[in-house]
């Protein structure tokens, strides 16, 4: 089976920093890889690489199993692939509804004509509980809101591969397992593979099929999520021992 996302050997530098080096991951179709680390550790580097909003200094990006290394972001969103932001920024001259529609009529599925678009995003809004909000501007919305509507401007492009860097943070409980409900749909109903990059580590447990963790900017291991969350290594260099601690008695 061609993986839905592959990298070999991935590395970028910042003059003489080395953001990220020799990073390969593969992830199946229709799986859901998460990333973690610590701050610095290279994650949304990495889907800055893979979405084109940074250019590689050495290594490759495969999509489906076509290289997309260094393309333009345009290029590889109609290729299929969405992303959300760690940090949000919609257009704040428009609507909520709008906001998602732009994502519609610009993703892969390119020339989706404006009333199509909106219908379009009318169905993901009332997904994530925001048909509420839709006549809203986005500066009128709390953070868990505005988080999920940086998640439907991705959905409304109708992506077989989707990347969300932190789309959990700032999230309450309740909102943090809605949204584990959410992309759990999205891969076992609609089959879309998704990347996730998280700090919230019940949430990433929860949800993933394999977890990969960055460390200096480097992959420490892959694996299962309770194999790698248990590996001394990963205590050592991001969980601390409180949370193996806690995580033993649980």
């Amino acid at each position: 089976m061609t993986p839905a996302l592959e990298t070999r050997s991935l590395g970028r530098r910042f003059g003489a920093l080395r953001a990220l080096s020799g990073v390969s991951v593969t992830v199946q179709p229709g799986t859901i890889l998460g990333v973690i680390g610590p701050n610095g550790a290279g994650k949304s580097t990495l889907i800055n690489l893979i979405t084109g909003h940074l250019r590689p200094s050495a290594g490759t990006v495969l999509v489906d199993g076509v290289e997309v290394t260094g393309a333009a972001p345009w290029r590889i969103a109609h290729a299929g692939v969405a992303r959300t932001f760690q940090i949000v920024k919609p257009f704040r001259g428009m609507t909520v509804r709008e906001n998602v529609a732009i994502s519609a009529m610009y993703g892969p599925a390119r020339g989706v004509r404006k009333r199509a678009a909106f219908d379009l995003a009318d169905g993901v809004l009332d997904r994530l509980d925001l048909t509420r909000l839709a006549a809203r501007s986005p500066a009128e919305l709390s953070v868990g809101d505005t988080r999920r509507l940086e998640l439907a401007r991705a959905l409304a492009a109708r992506p077989r591969l989707l990347l969300l860097d932190e789309v959990m943070a700032g999230l309450r409980a309740a909102e943090i397992q809605s949204m584990i409900e959410l992309i759990r749909r999205l891969r076992d109903v609609e089959g879309v593979t998704v990347l996730a990059v998280e700090h919230v580590i019940k949430a990433i447990a929860a949800i993933s099929d394999e977890i990969c963790v960055l460390h200096h900017g480097e992959v420490l291991t892959c694996g299962v999520p309770q194999e790698v969350l248990s590996d001394p290594r990963v205590v050592q260099a991001y969980l601390g021992t409180r949370y193996a601690q806690r995580d033993g008695q649980s």
